[in-house]
């Protein structure tokens, strides 16, 4: 009996070494990280974005994974951490990654964290006096405008505001001449509301609107009865609010309170979203904001079923965490990555190498153009709140 079982052992040691290389391959995994709020009142953002990168890793995977520098098959993994949109945890977690094999990382959600996070990473390659941590970092939601020139490490596939609100602006005052006022408001210590305010701002003004004033709240806020009061007496024709969602509808909600009824209402790219009709869809009936995301193609519409699976929903921001993972694909297979324990420092230039060369990539409404300093330049339309749900309003011609 021992004879016999020696003989099966054998036999068996045997077969394995004898599989196909490519069945072996399959055995072997590859792990992205994301990183972004989980927690406090972005949490959702985080949780799409979580959704987002394992929907898109299960359709990898689907196809066989990603191949390796060494001709191996892997299957991608994704992990994902809370740094509750906090500058000193986003820099504490991706520093975490960075101790591990790890040779790219996806996130952050906030833009107050991409701006600390790129902060501490070697601004230019090479440069042999800078410090600095050699880590690309690939971000899907932090939406503040020109945050990737901060480091030759950091990358965005998200989309540039100004170019959205300056065509949005420019529209209304073609389809809507009568229009003369405007009024804001804007969630005054979030640095995307923040910053997209004053490009709103600076665009309604350059366009020839009158802006009589702006109501400044915060992110936590829950009360808005002052700020609405002020609105309510400027009597503006348009109301211009750079807030997510969560502040959103409670202005939204406090303007029909109070009875405020501008002519046309303007929203931030983030509040396009679901969580904005859960919130308030009867008071945001109307609002018009510009967004990247919209099921409108095939390959969107597929993408929205599989971020739903996996518990999240696809918007503009997770639409594009969906869409570096397939990036991310390419380019481990383009460069040749190995992802193996010893070749982790090679590994991270060339993903970076690789990002950085990008010039076009493949988005969920069509082609993503990549800019030297690793921003995208992504199509948009408008869309609408209409009985319920978000619709197309407008395509511009881009």
């Amino acid at each position: 009996m021992r004879r016999l079982h020696s003989a099966l052992a054998v036999l068996l040691a045997g077969s394995m070494l004898s599989l196909p290389g490519s069945l072996a391959a399959q055995e072997r995994t590859v792990k992205i990280t994301g990183f972004g709020a989980k927690s406090g009142v972005v949490r959702v953002f985080g949780i799409n974005s979580e959704a987002a990168m394992k929907a898109a890793a299960e359709e990898i995977n689907k196809k066989g994974g990603v191949t390796l520098g060494d001709n191996t098959k892997a299957k991608l993994v994704v992990e994902f951490l809370d740094d509750r949109c906090n500058a000193e945890e986003g820099i504490s977690v991706v520093r975490r990654i960075a101790s591990t094999d790890a040779f790219v990382a996806v996130g952050p959600t906030c833009s107050n964290v991409a701006e600390s996070l790129f902060g501490i990473l070697q601004k230019k390659v090479g440069d042999a006096s800078d410090s600095g941590l050699q880590f690309p970092i690939f971000a899907d939601v932090a939406a503040k405008g020109g945050l990737a020139k901060i480091s030759e490490w950091a990358f965005r596939n998200v989309p540039s505001e100004f170019e959205m609100y300056k065509s949005l602006i420019a529209w209304v005052r073609k389809e809507h001449p009568g229009l003369k006022t405007m009024y804001g408001g804007v969630e005054k210590d979030f640095a995307h509301s923040n910053a997209t305010y004053g490009v709103m701002k600076g665009q309604a003004e350059g366009a020839g609107l009158q802006v009589l004033g702006t109501a400044e709240w915060l992110l936590n806020d829950t009360s808005f009865s002052t700020q609405v009061r002020d609105m309510k007496r400027a009597n503006a024709d348009i109301v211009a609010i750079s807030a997510h969602p969560f502040t959103t509808c409670g202005v939204l909600k406090e303007m029909a309170r109070q009875g405020v009824k501008p002519k046309l209402l303007i929203g931030l790219t983030s509040s396009s979203s679901i969580e904005t009709l859960q919130g308030c869809a009867r008071q945001a009936e109307g609002i018009i904001i510009p967004t990247s995301f919209a099921p409108v193609t095939p390959e969107a519409k597929a993408a929205a079923d599989q971020v739903a699976k996996f518990g999240g929903s696809a918007d503009l921001h997770s639409a594009a965490a969906y869409e570096i993972m397939f990036i991310l694909k390419d380019v481990i297979e383009s460069q040749k990555i190995m992802a193996k324990p010893d070749t982790v420092q090679a590994d991270r230039e060339k993903m970076r190498k690789g990002l950085a060369a990008l010039t076009e990539t493949k988005g969920l409404l069509g082609k993503v153009g990549r800019t030297a300093d690793r921003e995208a330049i992504k199509p948009y339309l408008y869309v609408h709140a209409k009985d319920g749900s978000w619709q197309v309003l407008h395509r511009p011609a881009l």
